[in-house]
């Protein structure tokens, strides 16, 4: 009768052979898991939008940032994203900005680019020079950002002559008229908090106040002439004078300050405005030179005129 059965040696081999087969099938297994975990969570989409840009606004919470990042075809997962976030140190972590992709991204390098703000756009310097107009503001924004829309800055911007802090400011090339506004208004809030204390001390509003130094911006010729020119214009008021200066020819018809700032002064014509300087000048004149000559009276005044302007 035959035997059956397998040589010890054999039998041994075929249970190796099985075992070499679960383990390749297991591996393989792994794998597969492995590549499909990273092509559903840690890839980029195939449809990734690579030379675009995405703005993570300001309050967005973790889910409405991985929402939006999902609907953008940024990331696959929402998940993925949202679990590297909290392991980075949750939506504190999250650097409100407009981000520029200009290639494919993994999950991963997506979630550090944002929580260490790195948005890869050169920002654009802005210089205002102080004394500038809103009209001017917007003619210098017009020729630096591509997407700056000077009419619909007037619209806003006229009601804030004044209150927009001339600086030297960085934006992205991405930033509008909506942009400027808010950071020349937020940074006039910030340079004047200190003065605040000032103008209560002086007497005065904080209109009037912006409203003299925006004259006197206009009206200085450097400086030193600041604070003299600040105490003979308020001396004007006082007295109940006209101011009648060039920079506001309302001034000539119409007694005390204009309604409203004419252009947006900076800091030392604030101080200025704020701590006027004591003289016995009441009058002033620009010569042909530029500089600036004083009098006491309008016979002196009349004379000055006579002398640096030849009428």
């Amino acid at each position: 009768m035959e035997n059956s059965f397998l040589p010890d040696n054999v039998e041994h081999s075929v249970s190796n052979i099985t075992k070499i087969k679960k383990i390749a099938f297991c591996a393989i297994g792994l794998i597969v898991l492995i590549l499909l975990f990273y092509f559903f969570f840690l890839s980029s989409p195939r449809n990734f939008p690579a030379g675009t840009m995405v703005e993570i606004e300001p309050g967005m919470t973790l889910r409405g940032v991985s929402l939006k990042l999902k609907n953008e075809h940024i990331i696959r997962s929402r998940i993925a994203f949202e679990a590297f976030v909290i392991i980075f140190g949750g939506e504190k972590r999250i650097v409100s900005a407009n981000y520029y992709f200009k290639n494919k991204l993994s999950v991963y390098k997506v979630v550090r680019r944002i929580a260490r703000g790195e948005h890869e756009m050169a920002p654009i310097s802005v210089t205002i020079p102080e004394g500038f107009d809103v009209n001017q503001i917007g003619d210098v924004f017009v020729g630096e950002l591509a997407n700056f829309n000077k009419s619909k800055f007037l619209l806003e911007a006229e009601k804030l002559e004044g209150y927009l802090f001339p600086d030297t400011y960085f934006f992205s090339t991405t930033d509008n008229e909506e942009n400027v506004i808010k950071s020349m208004s937020k940074n006039f809030e910030k340079k004047i908090a200190p003065f605040l204390p000032e103008i209560i001390s002086s007497g005065k509003n904080e209109k009037d106040i912006i409203v003299m130094a925006s004259i006197i911006e206009r009206e200085a010729n450097g400086d030193a002439d600041r604070d003299i020119i600040s105490g003979i214009l308020w001396k004007r008021i006082s007295i109940n004078m006209p101011l009648q200066v060039d920079a506001a020819m309302e001034t000539y018809e119409k007694r005390g300050l204009p309604e409203n700032p004419i252009a947006n002064p900076g800091l030392l014509s604030i101080k200025a405005s704020i701590h006027p300087q004591s003289s016995p000048y009441l009058y002033y004149l620009h010569g042909k030179n530029g500089n600036i000559h004083y009098a006491k009276s309008f016979s002196e005044h009349i004379k000055n005129k006579l002398k640096y302007l030849g009428n």
